[in-house]
């Protein structure tokens, strides 16, 4: 491989692909929306090409693939913002990203997708998810080399999971948590990283579905009480019930921001754990939680302490 159109590269798993990707001496092209906002730890990065481009347009889609080795699909929401966004990212997209790579002669394909998608599933998220899956397997018939990952919940410094709930500890002494007792095996972003970089140039990985998990399986009340005793704050976490959970959802989905929505909570109906172990192409065993997150969450460590200052520094 030498060069990779990194699609959802300027993202927090995109960033760290990249680093993974660019220490292997491979060029990259990473198209963007808006290039003002890509963190400047991307742009700096040897032989990497930032683009605003518009991925939805075929055509722009198809220049950005073409002359590329490979293409890695890394978009994917959490929430809507308007109705059918779900399909149009993770349904539609790899459809085009597929046909693009058919007219462009590109032979190999990756695509990052989410643990538990499934057709059946309780949430239009994994339905979707699943419905992008169909897309990539297709290209297989095209003569196009394809590898999925379906990773769990992914944490690191820049995550919006862990982070998420240390930035809600420090506004109420009190947290009503919904869905207490979802399970998630939380992997580290790194972890993710390195495991769709070694997959580029490994034959074994073509044609295969891969898990990516931690070693550690989590109710989410003890993530947050986890997270809490990080920060060093002594908050009171009242467990919601599920009809009560579905409600908070109801609100928060109609606020700015959309901390959590109905859909979510439909998808923590299913464990996020995996079923088979961290794929042996990838290397050493994926880090553990508890000595990654004290290193950027921990209230008195030096790193949190810069976190802060360029937090104060607007950068």
């Amino acid at each position: 491989m030498r060069t990779i159109c990194l699609i959802g590269g300027s993202g927090f798993v995109g960033r760290h692909v990249a680093s993974a990707l660019c220490t292997r001496g491979i060029a990259l092209r990473i198209p963007t929306r808006r290039r003002e906002r890509v963190k400047r730890e991307l742009i700096i990065l040897p032989n990497t090409e930032v683009i605003e481009a518009n991925i939805n347009d075929a055509k722009t889609l198809g220049g950005l693939v073409a002359g590329c080795d490979a293409v890695i699909n890394l978009t994917g929401i959490l929430h809507e913002r308007s109705e059918g966004e779900f399909r149009r990212i993770h349904g539609e997209l790899p459809r085009r990203i597929v046909d693009a790579c058919r007219a462009a002669g590109v032979s190999r394909l990756i695509h990052v997708s989410a643990l538990k998608a499934s057709h059946d599933a309780p949430s239009q998220y994994l339905r979707s998810k699943a419905e992008g899956e169909q897309q990539i397997r297709a290209a297989e018939a095209n003569g196009i080399q394809t590898t999925i990952f379906r990773p769990s919940v992914i944490f690191g410094r820049d995550d919006a999971f862990l982070n998420l709930f240390a930035r809600l500890a420090s506004l109420s002494p009190v947290i009503p948590l919904g869905c207490p007792g979802a399970r998630f095996q939380p992997v580290f972003v790194d972890d993710v990283a390195r495991a769709i970089a070694e997959c580029i140039d490994d034959p074994k990985t073509v044609g295969q579905t891969f898990e990516l998990c931690g070693p550690k399986v989590y109710r989410l009340q003890e993530l947050v009480e986890y997270v809490c005793a990080l920060r060093g704050l002594g908050r009171m976490i009242l467990p919601l019930s599920a009809r009560m959970s579905r409600l908070q959802a109801w609100f928060l989905e109609r606020l700015p921001g959309r901390l959590m929505t109905r859909d979510n909570v439909r998808s923590m109906q299913v464990d996020n754990v995996c079923d088979c172990a961290f794929p042996a192409f990838a290397g050493d065993a994926p880090q553990a939680l508890e000595a990654v997150v004290p290193l950027y969450l921990a209230k008195k460590t030096l790193a949190s302490r810069l976190d802060r200052f360029r937090g104060r520094a607007g950068r």
